[in-house]
Parts: C-alpha cells; sequence; structure tokens
C-alpha cells in the first residue's frame, strides 16, 4: 500500500497507510485533530541498498568513469571449449 505525507498547519508532517481507492485530500492530525492536507512528494520507487540499484549505478558510472584494467590480456588459445552446463535439464537436449 502507498504512503502519503500529509501536512498540518499547527504541527508538522506525518505519514498515513492507505489503500489507493481510500486516499482523501484531508486527513486529521494526529497531534492537534486539525485538518492536514495532503503534501505531494516523489515516489520511493527503489532502495538505495539494494543489489539492483548498485549495478544500475555502476553500469551508469562506467559509461562516463571506465574502471582502469592494469597487467596483460588473457591469452588465446587455439582450441574453443565447449561451454559446459550443469542443468540436468540440457544433457536431454539433442546434441550435434
Amino acid at each position: 500500500m502507498p504512503i502519503y505525507e500529509y501536512r498540518c498547519p499547527e504541527c508538522s508532517i506525518f505519514e498515513v497507510i492507505s489503500p489507493m481507492s481510500a486516499a482523501s485530500d484531508q486527513q486529521p492530525c494526529p497531534t492537534c485533530g486539525g485538518a492536514a492536507r495532503r503534501k505531494m512528494s516523489a515516489p520511493n520507487l527503489s532502495k538505495a541498498g539494494s543489489s539492483a540499484f548498485q549495478l544500475i549505478d555502476s553500469s551508469e558510472r562506467s559509461a562516463s568513469e571506465p574502471a582502469v584494467v592494469s597487467g596483460a590480456l588473457p591469452s588465446r588459445s587455439k582450441r574453443k571449449s565447449q561451454p559446459y552446463t550443469t542443468n540436468p535439464l540440457h544433457s536431454k537436449l539433442p546434441r550435434p
């Protein structure tokens, strides 16, 4: 359920969790009981600590600040190795 912010003119800002269909423009203030109007605020779309957010942030950063590679490039072997899978369902697939 979404979190709505309301601002009381006498007190402060408070939050109310309610379904979208039940969200009203005014709520009674829990402190003084006065009418508080709903505040327009930015939605909370992602958590800053999530791994998906870190991946997006690192990929955006790599466009302007690429990681510096030190050391030699890996050697290329003449023989191509076949990719190995551990999925048991892949053993049922036809082989060339």
